[in-house]
């Protein structure tokens, strides 16, 4: 697909993304069960794979009543081998999903305090966490200004010109255009919208943008 419209910065790039309508049958975050325990689960699970193998996983956890910091951390390590393997890196991942679990227990005593006072370095030190994961877990179980970045990101603004030596330099690139033209975006959507929304659906209408057109 070739793009004609010309943008300038983050801010036009979600002006046009907006105009295409691309969430009109998503959740008011985007993200599938945005605020809950599942996000936390799901960004690790989600590495290397597909959502709906991801998906498969989560169902599985759910049947177990595998729902809380607690039940991950306690669970036999084979059993939550054997839930998660449709998500791939099966021992992998379940080390790490309960050593999470453990460390966030053991550092906040509980997933709400969790939320409100992780901090990304906290995030990145814990085994299996980048950059991608943590900014996922801030945005949308924890609702913090991070907007996540991520491949089709990449993609997307490549198409527009724009190329990026890290992660770190592309989300800059987003988060600034959005910073510096906020008070337009109550105007660009007819309400008021916090940052954090405004990232998990930015972010979202990339995905789906992206997932819809073969750039």
């Amino acid at each position: 697909m070739q793009l004609s419209t010309n943008i300038s910065n983050s801010y036009e790039l979600l002006e046009f993304l907006k105009n295409q309508n691309l969430l009109e049958n998503h959740p008011e975050f985007w993200w599938p069960s945005a605020s809950s325990f599942e996000i936390l689960i799901g960004a690790i699970l989600t590495q290397n794979t597909k959502w709906i193998n991801v998906e498969k996983s989560l169902e599985n956890l759910k049947k177990l009543d595998i729902v809380s910091l607690e039940k991950l951390r306690d669970v036999d390590t084979q059993t939550l081998v054997l839930a998660i393997t449709p998500s791939g890196f099966k021992n992998q991942k379940s080390v790490r999903l309960k050593l999470l679990a453990k460390n966030i227990i053991d550092e906040f005593g509980s997933f709400e305090t969790f939320c409100i006072t992780v901090s990304k370095e906290w995030l990145l030190e814990q085994k299996g966490i980048g950059l991608e994961t943590a900014d996922a877990i801030l945005c949308y179980a924890c609702h913090q200004e991070f907007m996540v970045v991520d491949k089709y990101t990449q993609r997307l603004v490549k198409h527009f010109g724009f190329e990026f030596e890290s992660y770190e330099d592309l989300q800059a690139w987003c988060e600034y255009g959005i910073n510096e033209n906020f008070d337009k975006i109550s105007e660009l959507y007819g309400f008021e919208i916090s940052l954090n929304k405004l990232y998990c659906r930015f972010h979202g209408k990339i995905i789906e943008f992206m997932k819809s057109n073969k750039l």
